[in-house]
């Protein structure tokens, strides 16, 4: 009987690898377990570091109602300088070379994430939300949940597509598992990462963030992440006479997240140039969350906390002077104003958001976007209120708005704003208005600063990342990081010919790439014009690779379509055509076979031709 069961499930097993669809849904799955277990471990490990700083365990910003002065300035302060002294050990143990970016691994990489480069970024991240920097928790869950699965798939030997394909399927559990949201984990997967949503893609997407809710919902509930009164009728925000107010508050969110995306670049590009240690400007940027922290204590932590208050802050049992509890100025008459205390609010966030990013706090913004979107709604619904206006619309409807006009103007996502927050709120009636704010939110921030919260660091380096145009799928729509492999026997600039000689000996290539001293690719050296110098006597010794090395016909990028690279492919005297990173860095990253990828490319295009007349 067991013989039988075993044979039967050996059989099942192995018609699940023999069909690609049902094996990456099965992979899908497993990831999706470890993005819940991710998200579980990395909660109790934040919990412990506040408890062993607090002796308790709760949102930052509540405890930093109930501290001192100078407890609300050294703790952060602390925090930021341990948290920057870890980041150095990722030079001496990893490499500075590590990609960790996961945008960068599936959109312009092979898929390939650097574990302890990955798990030292994990151990900053905790030090820093553990000790009130404003920065969410969802970046490293996501990052973790995306690295393991990447190692999973690099321990086996699986070609670049499909681990491209895992690591969006740890990003999708990671942020599902991390806000309770299924859809928007999947969304997040498919239109930030991979950019497409044909169903072998989306499918795996889907299977990873339904299971890591499920882990996650086991141990911690299936409560919303956000809370709103239940008293609210929210049926007067959809009304045709109040969309004109949504359209404007959209406009508002546009502008405002572009602002937030530059004001972040300009506070790293200024980092960047200072020669301060890293450890040094973490610090700073924590002593500048303590000193907001005085005046407005919910700047502490990634603003959950804070959020909720703003939503449930229009309810007669919850009142405004919450958001300002703790504060050093809490007893002034102003802050009795809702429109004060809220404008105030969003300003010191803004700021602390601004200075923790930009100083290279390692940890996530997609928490503290919507704190910053919550606040800009409800201040924006309280002066329309002074005004006369838009009275009927209660506020936290204007909150929902902003949450997800924010969201959409920093990520360029408005699809996944809009389904994130009809997660949160469960409120069918706020669709329009939420939709007319995603969409006009995105139009206006993308006329201001073109890059996504999230592409914007690869656009600095030069790496650039279509997300409405990139493509994941069958081979005829795979790009060269799909089929890429390591580089081919680099020579470098200054090597002699009798040691560029001993090189093309031990390789079967004809041509070879010279790189420089920073690993730049310069050119390529042919065997031809190495025999040409095999009879200069002891003259040989004297020439080196860059007198012999020629330019590059034919250079490659990783994210370049294999469909619109087939013409310099085909057209390549080399065999191993060279990929670079970007073409204005010009790393070597690796090497494409021409004869490989044209027989590929026949065979897609064959079966293609084949399915299509079926």
């Amino acid at each position: 009987m067991v013989a039988v069961y075993c044979f039967f499930e050996m059989k099942l097993i192995n018609r699940i690898m023999a069909n690609e669809e049902a094996f990456h849904l099965v992979l899908a799955a497993f990831i999706g377990v470890i993005g819940g277990l991710v998200n579980l471990v990395f909660l109790y490990l934040v919990n412990s570091i506040q408890w062993i700083v607090f002796r308790q365990s709760d949102s930052p910003a509540v405890f930093a109602q109930g501290l001192s002065a100078f407890e609300r300035i050294i703790i952060p302060t602390l925090g930021g300088l341990l948290a920057g002294l870890v980041l150095l050990l990722r030079t001496h143990l990893s490499g500075s070379k590590k990609v960790t970016n996961v945008l960068e691994a599936v959109a312009v990489g092979d898929g390939r994430l650097g574990m302890r480069a990955t798990l030292i970024h994990a151990w900053s991240s905790l030090l820093s939300i553990g000790t009130g920097a404003s920065i969410g928790r969802e970046g490293a869950i996501t990052q973790l949940t995306a690295t393991f699965a990447s190692k999973w798939g690099q321990f086996h030997r699986w070609q670049p597509y499909r681990l491209r394909l895992m690591v969006a399927c740890g990003a999708a559990a990671g942020l599902a598992a991390a806000y309770n949201a299924p859809i928007a984990g999947a969304l997040f997967a498919a239109l930030v990462l991979v950019g497409n949503f044909s169903m072998n893609l989306f499918a795996p997407l889907v299977m990873a963030s339904v299971v890591a809710t499920m882990v996650s919902r086991f141990w911690f509930g299936i409560e919303p992440w956000y809370v709103l009164p239940e008293s609210i009728d929210f049926g007067q925000a959809a009304r045709f006479s109040q969309m004109g107010w949504f359209l404007i508050l959209g406009t508002l969110s546009g502008v405002g997240g572009a602002f937030f995306l530059k004001s972040i670049q300009k506070v790293e590009s200024a980092t960047e140039k200072s020669a301060w240690p890293s450890w040094v400007k973490l610090g700073l940027a924590g002593l500048a969350v303590g000193l907001i922290a005085l005046v407005f204590p919910g700047v502490w932590g990634n603003g959950y906390e804070i959020t909720n208050q703003i939503l449930k802050a229009e309810s007669p049992e919850t009142g405004f002077l919450v958001l300002v509890k703790g504060s050093v100025l809490e007893s002034l008459d102003a802050w009795k104003i809702p429109l004060v205390v809220l404008a105030g609010l969003l300003v010191a966030k803004f700021v602390a958001t601004v200075v923790t990013v930009g100083a290279g706090t390692v940890g996530g913004v997609f928490t503290p976007t919507l704190f910053l979107g919550a606040g800009l709604g409800a201040a924006f619904g309280q002066a329309l209120g002074l005004l006369g206006f838009a009275e009927e619309t209660p506020m936290v409807a204007f909150a929902l708005v902003g949450m997800g006009s924010v969201l959409a103007a920093t990520t360029r996502s408005p699809l996944l704003a809009m389904i994130l927050i009809f997660e949160i709120s469960l409120k069918y009636e706020l669709m329009p208005p939420l939709m007319i704010g995603c969409v006009v939110a995105t139009l206006v921030s993308q006329k201001f600063f073109k890059a996504s919260v999230y592409s914007a660091p690869l656009h600095r380096r030069g790496l650039v990342v279509d997300q409405e145009n990139r493509r994941m799928g069958s081979a005829t729509d795979r790009c060269i990081g799909d089929v890429m492999v390591g580089p081919t026997s680099p020579i470098k600039d200054t090597a002699a010919l009798p040691e560029i000689s001993e090189i093309f000996l031990a390789s079967p290539r004809n041509y070879l790439p010279v790189l420089s001293a920073d690993n730049r690719l310069v050119g390529v050296i042919s065997l031809q014009d190495v025999k040409a110098h095999l009879n200069a006597g002891d003259e040989m010794r004297a020439v080196i690779a860059l007198d012999l090395m020629r330019p590059v016909d034919t250079v490659l990028t990783p994210n370049r379509q294999l469909m619109d690279a087939l013409p310099e492919i085909m057209g390549s005297e080399m065999e191993m055509i060279p990929v670079v990173n970007s073409n204005r860095e010009m790393r070597l990253v690796g090497s494409v076979s021409r004869s490989k990828t044209l027989g590929l490319m026949s065979e897609a295009i064959a079966k293609s031709g084949v399915e299509n007349t079926i």
